[in-house]
């Protein structure tokens, strides 16, 4: 959506203020462990765009609690495995011997949304070092929810998403859908169900010098994500209310978590297709 769009669809500018007004509303409080999903296209015309965003977040929840946002840069990944869009089979080594090594400060996101881009640059933020995968945060438990993500399995419980649950962390869908709600990942791995392990590959440093290194993996799927999300509000207490001109949801990550595994273990009783 274009500027030009977004004031247009704009009954209202939407302000660090007004944000911050509707976040409390939603029921976001000071000293709240928070991981944020979000679109800025969904709000409507922001006065002060992502930055405004995040500068209401930070003061909803204060110093004493902790932001968190996906910072993933999925480019830095395989390109054997690339669909959206794929590359020639003919560039692949070629991606392999020259993508740049991912660096916490530098590498942009990718497909994560304007906000997060913003959020990585902001004063006091810390980006975690997965190469494709990586969480950034800021606030009291930041050190704690980044450190230490291991190559393999970058979405398990020994990543940043592993943090949060264990630190009663809560999920904000601000104007997206389940479709984008990580955590739903963090389930297939904690679930009983068949699944495949795969190989991926990102560009790191390593002893000072690039090289393009494999970690593991399972076959992550989200396409059954909007259903999990739909069934899960039918039964557990999901807090809705307009932020901007978007529809915001926010919900106790664990409890997300262990329905999903339950779901997962009951409705994915095949093997991810091949």
């Amino acid at each position: 959506m274009t500027e030009e769009q977004a004031i247009k669809n704009s009954t209202r500018p939407v302000t660090r203020k007004s944000l911050a007004a509707d976040f409390s509303k939603l029921g976001i409080t000071p000293g709240t462990t928070l991981l944020v999903h979000s679109s800025l296209s969904s709000l409507g015309w922001v006065c002060g765009g992502p930055v405004a965003v995040i500068q209401a977040l930070l003061e909803v929840i204060t110093e004493k609690g902790t932001l968190i946002m996906p910072t993933f840069s999925e480019d830095n990944s395989d390109p054997a495995d690339w669909s959206n869009p794929a590359v020639p089979e003919s560039w692949w080594e070629t991606i392999r011997q020259e993508m740049p090594a991912y660096h916490p400060e530098i590498t942009p996101v990718r497909g994560v949304g304007a906000i997060p881009e913003t959020f990585r640059k902001f004063p006091g933020v810390k980006r975690s070092a997965h190469p494709c995968m990586s969480f950034a945060a800021r606030g009291a438990r930041a050190a704690e929810i980044i450190a230490d993500h291991k190559l393999d399995y970058p979405l398990n419980e020994d990543s940043p998403l592993g943090a949060i649950y264990q630190l009663e962390g809560q999920v904000l869908l601000l104007g997206v859908g389940h479709d984008r709600n990580t955590s739903l990942h963090l389930a297939e791995y904690l679930a009983d169900y068949p699944r495949r392990e795969e190989k991926n590959g990102s560009a790191i440093w390593q002893n000072g010098r690039r090289i393009w290194t494999e970690y593991l993996d399972i076959d992550l799927d989200s396409d059954d994500f909007k259903e999990v999300g739909r069934n899960y509000e039918k039964s557990c207490s999901v807090r809705v209310s307009p932020v901007g001109h978007a529809v915001a949801r926010i919900m106790p990550q664990q409890d997300l978590v262990d329905y999903a595994v339950s779901w997962f273990s009951a409705n994915r009783s095949e093997l991810l297709s091949e």
